[in-house]
């Protein structure tokens, strides 16, 4: 799974190809957000017109003027910005309007989130994601792709996760990523509707916050190490995931949103790499590239509690998205550490270094 260049053209390259002389109108909730920021991107740079819907709960105005500042005006001229909220069943709508595609990136992420405020994370991530639902039926659009969960797993004990095994939720969270599921399966099975669903696995990359008490490990673990703090380890660092560099996340999406193969309608798919990495291989990898940058070699992690809610291992069988969706991983975790912790290192008023 390298960015090795194929002698022939992968599914994703033959789709952007496609894309840049057919314009689409595409729908982009949580468009301030990590992902969707990053998927605004891609999608102005292939001349399509984007829809954004955000609240500025978990996002952020920055990560749009970055994008601004990324593609030229006229690209930019085809992106039109809705602030409101997914839990206004008028703000869905008045986003769905004309639009083909939809990717529905907005939901209240993060497990520890989820344990500590159920309330919060039920009333976004699933009475938000039907008033999504409704609106994109109504609206007519032609497919509905969504940000699904890999802790939708549970504690079902099996590597690697395959998508029509799964266990218990062992979060608030996941009851809600799973519950997205569902909905989506019976607006497909009574209203013709058509979703995919994508469960991410640990998604890193450009513009993923390392603030706040939720922050994910890879850019929370960046920023301490730039700013020579400890980094702290839930449990004995023996932990695992299956890290999924961003650039295979925005594939998945567009690959599913545009799929021709009815077979390929209608599903969940596993987004990941397909391997898995420690939480020690993760700090030693941070570690080294950041030498560059100053951080000392010889930098120690501290270990602390595991932490309630998480998972011991997690690791991905991706084959059904590519023999469905032709997905093919561009990036592994050591091929996607550079270009995260570059962004980071150039971005250091962001950190508070």
């Amino acid at each position: 799974m390298s960015n090795i260049t194929q002698e022939q053209p992968s599914a994703f390259d033959l789709l952007k190809s496609r894309l840049v002389g057919e314009p689409h109108t595409w729908l982009v909730t949580g468009v301030a957000g990590f992902i969707g920021s990053n998927l605004l991107e891609v999608l102005l740079k292939l001349n399509q017109r984007v829809v954004g819907l955000d609240n500025f709960a978990t996002g952020y105005q920055h990560n749009l003027d970055e994008v601004q500042s990324s593609v030229s005006p006229t690209q930019w001229a085809n992106f039109r910005f809705i602030q409101g909220d997914i839990r206004s069943l008028d703000d869905c709508q008045r986003a769905c309007v004309e639009v083909d595609y939809v990717l529905h990136q907005a939901a209240l992420g993060s497990v520890p989130r989820s344990m500590a405020d159920p309330i919060t994370s039920n009333s976004v991530n699933i009475t938000g994601f039907l008033n999504m639902l409704v609106a994109a039926r109504d609206a007519k659009v032609t497919s509905f792709t969504y940000a699904a969960s890999s802790s939708t797993y549970g504690d079902h004990p099996a590597l690697p996760k395959v998508e029509d095994t799964i266990g218990k939720p062992l979060s608030p969270y996941a009851v809600t990523k799973y519950a997205n599921e569902l909905y989506a399966d019976v607006f497909a099975r009574c209203y013709g509707f058509n979703a995919i669903g994508l469960r991410y696995f640990n998604v890193f990359g450009k513009r993923q916050s390392p603030n706040g008490a939720y922050a994910a490990v890879i850019p929370k673990w960046t920023a301490s190490l730039l700013k020579r703090e400890v980094v702290r380890i839930n449990g004995d660092g023996k932990t695992s995931r299956d890290f999924c560099y961003i650039e295979n996340a925005i594939q998945a999406n567009l690959l599913a949103a545009t799929t021709d193969n009815l077979e390929a309608k209608n599903q969940i798919y596993n987004v990941a790499v397909g391997g898995r990495a420690t939480l020690n291989e993760l700090f030693a990898l941070l570690r080294d590239e950041l030498v560059e940058h100053g951080v000392k070699p010889d930098a120690q992690p501290m270990y602390q509690d595991f932490r309630a809610g998480d998972v011991r291992h997690s690791q991905a069988d991706i084959s059904k998205a590519a023999r469905l969706l032709g997905y093919q991983p561009s990036h592994t975790l050591a091929e996607g550490i550079p270009g995260a912790v570059a962004w980071y290192s150039s971005h250091a008023e962001l950190l508070g270094v």
